[in-house]
């Protein structure tokens, strides 16, 4: 398996890691990894590892079999051996920007609180797809809103409950196409505000920032209409 580092530090940008296994494709397993591996909507993380004079670029990340996270490298060179040590560095830009991007996300589910049948991220902008018949009257209004959330500058915290806790509250997940991963014992919450200021709380694995006001201003994209019952609302970074 591979210790995650990024769940316990979203904001570790540099770390060591040993080498455990090379696939047939010519990906690489490390014990512990930085790199978030595609899934839930967000992309893979980009970098590179170092090991003595030699460099490789990571394209991204991907699951492996059990808990395996495997870097893909962005060309076929030389790759370390199993058992080496090497330094991993992220692209941090672009992985903050998936941070603001993904945190922005949470806040829109808040703002338009309607089922969830998918989503996506990009280092620009994210999207949801609700289950909205009807396109919302008043677009200006829930950009305004979106702000306030951000500019009250909430903190962003995590916690776990246990595969039968959050089976005794189905309320908790806002998805409707996909279920948190359950059979680990325990499933990751995401909590923005706290006591009486929280406004959401969801099960979530990706990687978000740690308060609000770091996500900066957001401009409220395209709404389109993707079925009869179906609409996406696309969210973009202002800077």
């Amino acid at each position: 398996m591979t210790d995650p580092l990024f769940r316990n530090d979203a904001y570790l940008r540099r770390a060591s890691g040993t080498v455990t296994q090379i696939t047939p494709e010519g990906g690489i397993v490390l014990d512990r990894s930085l790199f978030y591996p595609t899934g839930g909507g967000q992309p893979g993380d980009s970098g590179k590892i170092t090991w003595g004079a030699a460099t490789l670029s990571i394209a991204t990340a991907v699951k492996g079999e059990g808990d395996a996270i495997v870097l893909i490298p962005a060309e076929p060179v030389a790759l370390p051996s199993v058992g080496m040590q090497v330094v991993q560095e992220l692209d941090w830009e672009r992985r903050h920007r998936h941070m603001r991007v993904h945190t922005a996300l949470h806040l829109l589910s808040v703002v338009v609180p309607l089922p969830v049948s998918g989503g996506a991220i990009a280092a620009e902008k994210g999207r949801l797809d609700f289950d909205m018949p009807e396109a919302p009257q008043d677009r200006d209004a829930l950009e305004a809103a979106l702000n306030d959330l951000v500019d009250r500058d909430l903190p962003v915290t995590d916690d776990w409950i246990s595969d039968d806790e959050l089976r005794a509250n189905p309320g908790l997940v806002k998805t409707m196409s996909v279920m948190p991963p359950l059979g680990q014992g325990r499933v990751r919450l995401v909590r923005i505000g706290l006591g009486p200021d929280q406004i959401d709380l969801q099960p979530c694995g990706g990687t978000h920032v740690a308060r609000t006001g770091e996500i900066g201003q957001l401009l409220l994209g395209k709404i389109e209409k993707k079925g009869r019952q179906n609409r996406r609302v696309s969210v973009l970074l202002g800077n």
